[in-house]
């Protein structure tokens, strides 16, 4: 079995039951349901299926299973987190997407990994998660549950803001920008890495502030630990400053506004097998690291 920071206990062949797994996949978007479908033969050859969800907006069903199999890309992993809530199984991420940083397991590679995920040659990786609440008028307008980052975003009338951040009620500094992303390592590669933020190794437990369009040069990106609580005010927002949590608007920002993030006691949990480390996604799907290609 492989090293990891937690991993599923195997157990001898004549002993094991077969593994369970719970299917999700967008029904909405026929293409993706269509090849789910077909790929659920091949997940059938290797594992027990103990629920099929095509809704995205219906609570995970009470069943015993070992795992989830999300088909789709990065957004469908997202919104899949979200979806369990507090009670996160170790997911399986089977890219139908464009981009598949999260669900980097390619269809036609699935009769060989299953294989390594039922002997108990993989590792589940435990991923920073955060919730992000509201406080407005002494009360908590909102609480939502993230995986990648926080963003506030000027919005119309599109002139910059200035956004207070707050690091453990004490304020830390007031950015001039267009807005403010607070990352997680797992987000650290999507629009943090956009706006020229730095990546961070999905397992730490760090939190980056990054700005969006600084207008001073000595605006840059924070890491620090995510054991402290972040919060964040824009004491004079445009009309359509908005507040978002991994790409899902919550709502306007208003003056009086309070937006607190700090880290969540569910942790999400990403099926790691053999071969595809950080590293290697981070080359094979980013480019990262690459010599320059010179035309002759």
């Amino acid at each position: 079995m492989l090293c990891g920071m937690t991993a599923l206990v195997s157990k001898p062949p004549s002993l094991a039951r077969r593994l369970r797994a719970i299917l999700l996949v967008d029904g909405s978007r026929q293409a993706l349901a269509d090849q789910a479908a077909h790929l659920r033969a091949i997940i059938e050859r290797h594992l027990d299926v103990a629920a099929s969800l095509d809704n995205f907006n219906e609570p995970i069903p009470d069943v015993e299973a070992d795992l989830m199999v999300v088909f789709g890309g990065d957004g469908s992993i997202l919104r899949a987190a979200r979806q369990m809530g507090f009670a996160q199984l170790p997911v399986l991420g089977v890219n139908l997407g464009r981009l598949g940083f999260l669900a980097e397991i390619q269809p036609e590679d699935l009769d060989e990994i299953l294989p390594q995920i039922v002997a108990g040659e993989y590792r589940v990786v435990k991923h920073l998660m955060f919730e992000c609440s509201v406080q407005r008028g002494g009360r908590e307008e909102s609480r939502t549950l993230g995986l990648n980052e926080v963003v506030v975003l000027a919005g119309p009338t599109f002139s910059m803001i200035e956004v207070q951040l707050y690091v453990d009620a004490k304020l830390a500094t007031t950015y001039s920008c267009d807005g403010l992303i607070v990352s997680t390592p797992v987000g650290s590669t999507a629009y943090n890495l956009a706006a020229g933020g730095p990546i961070m190794e999905k397992s730490l437990q760090t939190l980056v502030v990054s700005p969006i369009c600084p207008h001073t040069l000595t605006n840059r990106p924070v890491i620090d630990s995510a054991d402290h609580v972040y919060e964040l005010a824009v004491p004079q927002p445009n009309e359509g400053t908005t507040l978002l949590v991994d790409g899902k608007p919550i709502g306007q920002v208003l003056a009086d506004d309070r937006i607190r993030i700090e880290r969540s006691s569910a942790e999400f949990q990403l099926i790691e097998v053999r071969g595809r480390g950080y590293y290697r996604t981070l080359r094979e799907k980013l480019g990262w690291g690459g010599r320059l290609k010179l035309k002759e």
